[in-house]
């Protein structure tokens, strides 16, 4: 029987020299076999130099001049987040996938366009929210599937970190920054993913820095039909904390390290019940490998991968209300 020839790598683009990019999702798109990194763009080309010495693929001087190369397949993008929708539409205009850093698009309006757009051209737009690809969640949700906690009541889900030097990004309201836009969505996405889509927005306050023009931090009450109400809070200002928990009729389960564990890492999830509490310890793993091998599985085979579509749309939407709901103090 003959054998069918190999794949081709996916040849992927890079837009933007950010942190996150050089931490975290290059490495994990250079170590894939099914991937090559073809030509990395900045605006400066010895700021892309700097990223294709260590990752391999050709710099190039300019968003639109990447775009232009016949030899992308497809392209990450590590942009600000009020520009992602801007180079999403133009690199799918071009005729190439998308793989973009959460949020894909920081309004609702902006992300059925993008969503609408991707599914016209036939092209394939990923939204890297890496924690979802984690098992651990899967693990949790299969838990409470089976009954472990009873009947789900209550959500709590908290991700914040300490401020971050006083030019971090993170400040900048003109290229979307913020708690909200950056660091909100983890638990708002948690809520989606345990509560389902059709969620109200009950309360919400931010903490608006006068100065910076941008929020360091909030909360958010959000309840679903079925009555069960999710606890959110966010922020950058704060002592670290990544971790959610279930509250249910019969128990409560808890992920201790959610949102950012490094790939070595071994998930702790905790049930407690009336009567007994018990410590599950998962297998580490690399959640942005995990996105990485998605993304191929998607463009190459058509696999579902979750972090796409209507989902997307679901999670802008729900920021949006959480937004426009909020209270907010100044400092």
């Amino acid at each position: 029987m003959t054998e069918k020839p190999a794949e081709k790598p996916l040849r992927m683009g890079v837009i933007g020299c950010a942190a996150i990019a050089a931490r975290r999702t290059l490495p994990a798109l250079a170590a894939n076999p099914d991937v090559v990194v073809a030509a990395v763009a900045s605006r400066q080309e010895a700021k892309a130099r700097s990223f294709t010495d260590r990752f391999g693929g050709e710099p190039v001087e300019g968003y639109d001049r990447l775009l232009e190369r016949p030899d992308i397949d497809a392209v990450y993008i590590p942009l600000p987040a009020l520009l992602h929708a801007e180079w999403i539409e133009r690199t799918l205009r071009a005729g190439k996938h998308v793989l973009s850093e959460k949020p894909l698009a920081t309004t609702r309006k902006d992300a059925e366009a993008l969503v609408t757009l991707a599914a016209a051209r036939d092209l394939v737009l990923l939204e890297s929210f890496m924690f979802l690809t984690h098992s651990q969640h899967a693990f949790v949700r299969a838990k409470v599937a089976e009954g472990a906690i009873g009947t789900l009541r209550h959500l709590t889900a908290e991700f914040a970190f300490p401020a971050k030097a006083d030019d971090d990004i993170r400040y900048l309201p003109d290229v979307g920054g913020g708690a909200l836009t950056d660091i909100g969505v983890y638990p708002i996405r948690t809520a989606l993913m345990y509560l389902g889509g059709e969620l109200d927005v009950l309360g919400a306050w931010l903490h608006l820095d006068h100065e910076r023009g941008v929020d360091l931090g909030g909360s958010a009450l959000i309840g679903s039909s079925d009555g069960v109400a999710a606890h959110l809070t966010f922020g950058m200002e704060h002592s670290y904390r990544s971790q959610y928990a279930l509250w249910g009729s019969h128990g409560r389960i808890s992920v201790r390290w959610a949102y950012t564990p490094p790939p070595t890492h071994s998930p702790l999830i905790r049930i407690e019940q009336q009567d007994r509490v018990e410590d599950i310890t998962l297998p580490a793993e690399n959640q942005f490998a995990n996105v990485v091998a998605a993304f191929v599985a998607r463009v190459r085979h058509g696999v579902p991968s979750g972090l796409e579509g209507e989902s997307v749309i679901a999670q802008a939407a729900l920021v949006d209300r959480v937004r426009a709901r909020a209270m907010t103090g100044l400092s």
